[in-house]
Parts: structure tokens; C-alpha cells; sequence
């Protein structure tokens, strides 16, 4: 199952954009409100819960320089990736694309779509302030 998320613009450069999501601590000012827990495990790891949700643990799994943030799930049993993509669009501008990539069987890819693409679209729209 591939999800993206619509592309927002970023009054940052690329640089800075890229070394905000490259601290995963600074993934929690961009959770959606319900968020029932945040907590940072390592210095690329880190947990949280939605209400409702289980336990999501996140890792940092690449990170190429200015371009692509790749987290990926860390444990539990379902495998995926949330990948952020970050292009460049003039002096000072930024565009940024979220991307989840997961196997899922038909069942729970049809029960997860709606929540996981409201979750990606919640993170890039809070970039803007965060950022």
C-alpha cells in the first residue's frame, strides 16, 4: 500500500527543513492533538499513540542529506515506511511530500487508509507552523 500526502510549501530552506525532521524529538510538535503519548527511545527512535491507536515506534532508517527522511517501523508487526521527500523550489522555499509504504493484507490496508492518510496529511500541515 502506497499513501501520499499533498505537497506543502515551507518558507525554509532546505537545509533547515532537513535538520528539523532529522531530530525525531521534533516529530511530536507535529502530531495530530489526539496524541495520547510521545516519547523519544534513542537519539533516532521514537514512540507514540494516537487515541484509539496502538503503540507506534518509529526509527530513523536513512537520511539522505537536504533530499529524504526515511523512518521506518521499529518492531511490532506491521513493516512500513514514512518516507519525507524535500525538494528545493527557490531562495528560501521548500516543498515537502510525505509518502507511506507499507504490506498490508487487504483487510487491514482497507481498516488503516483512512486513519494513516489523515495522520500524513496532519504532519505536513503542521510543518508549517512547526518549521
Amino acid at each position: 500500500m502506497k499513501l501520499e500526502s499533498p505537497k506543502v510549501t515551507l518558507n525554509k530552506s532546505t537545509e533547515d527543513t532537513f535538520n528539523f525532521l532529522s531530530d525525531v524529538k521534533n516529530f511530536e510538535s507535529l502530531m495530530p492533538e489526539n496524541i495520547s503519548k510521545f516519547e523519544v527511545l534513542e537519539d533516532d527512535k521514537f514512540l507514540f499513540a494516537l487515541k484509539g491507536m496502538p503503540e507506534i515506534v518509529l526509527k530513523k532508517k536513512e537520511a539522505i542529506p537536504h533530499n529524504k527522511i526515511v523512518l521506518g517501523a521499529a518492531g511490532g508487526k506491521l513493516d512500513f515506511a514514512l518516507i519525507a521527500d524535500i525538494t528545493e523550489t527557490g531562495e528560501g522555499k521548500t516543498d515537502v511530500k510525505l509518502n507511506f509504504e507499507g504490506e498490508f493484507n487487504a483487510m487491514m490496508a482497507m481498516m488503516i487508509k483512512g486513519p494513516i492518510n489523515k495522520f500524513i496529511e496532519t504532519l505536513v500541515t503542521n510543518m508549517k507552523t512547526a518549521i
